[in-house]
């Protein structure tokens, strides 16, 4: 898969500005937005049960992030996501912390029934998700990325989406194919909706996408482009406050010269 194949999504999500449509958690949600604007997005935090499934056909994509979930915000998601499957808009799910409690963990083996498009997690969640033993401290992985590769790959295969294991190494795969991606930075991980916007990035390149064909590449893009961007963004800020800034400007201005001569990428076996 070659980097110029990659930074097309780039290049549509910009010319596109496709709209994305979050129901996330509330401590990332101003964050979340921010990352959709700087690559290019458009970004919609429409929450109530009674205006969710009116407008989730209206979006290019939905995001279902799990964070704070309460029933009344299950209830919209519910909603949302049987809305955007009669309009065939593709959906991500973001499984946060499932595994370990039990309320979130029922409600995201549920919506795998729904058929999401892409799902996004880390090592732990992934793990959970595929009917391993629960694991993970709080919304952290208390495993790498390496040992939930199995877990996402029958995942994958279960559940017809692409499965994205993120973390020092990412890695995503339809159950078929495995690509690991090896940019991004330490920092990442100290600002608080780093990961939750990935998911958002996500949804927004699968949004530009023209078919269910291209979600896998398409996904390959946001993250490699996203982690690129914080690979970039910490070799000029040293510290969290100062990264979250440099992040979002690299988010708008990675152009494809930069992605190309930063971007790490193998092709993994499938055995």
């Amino acid at each position: 898969m070659l980097a110029a194949d990659l930074f097309s999504f780039v290049t549509r999500v910009r010319e596109r500005a496709p709209l994305v449509h979050c129901l996330t958690n509330l401590v990332v949600t101003n964050f979340t937005a921010n990352v959709l604007l700087a690559i290019g997005a458009a970004p919609a935090m429409v929450v109530a049960r009674e205006e969710a499934a009116q407008f989730a056909p209206l979006a290019h994509a939905l995001l279902i992030n799990l964070g704070t979930l309460d029933v009344p915000q299950m209830r919209a998601m519910r909603a949302a996501v049987d809305a955007a499957n009669r309009a065939g808009t593709p959906w991500v799910l973001d499984p946060v912390a499932v595994g370990p409690l039990a309320f979130r963990t029922e409600f995201a083996l549920e919506l795998l029934d729904a058929k999401p498009a892409v799902i996004r997690g880390n090592a732990s969640e992934i793990i959970s998700l595929s009917g391993g033993e629960a694991s993970g401290r709080g919304v952290d992985s208390t495993a790498a990325t390496d040992a939930a590769l199995d877990a996402a790959q029958i995942l994958a295969l279960n559940t017809q989406a692409v499965v994205a294991v993120t973390g020092a190494t990412d890695y995503i795969t339809d159950g078929r194919r495995v690509i690991a991606l090896s940019n991004g930075s330490p920092l990442m991980t100290r600002v608080t909706g780093v990961g939750c916007a990935l998911s958002a990035a996500v949804a927004a390149f699968v949004g530009a996408a023209q078919s269910r064909d291209e979600h896998w590449a398409a996904t390959i893009a946001a993250i490699a482009y996203s982690t690129v961007a914080g690979e970039l963004a910490a070799r000029e800020a040293a510290l969290p406050g100062s990264f979250a800034v440099a992040y979002l400007d690299r988010l708008a201005s990675v152009d494809s010269q930069a992605f190309d001569a930063t971007l790490v990428l193998r092709e993994v076996a499938v055995s």
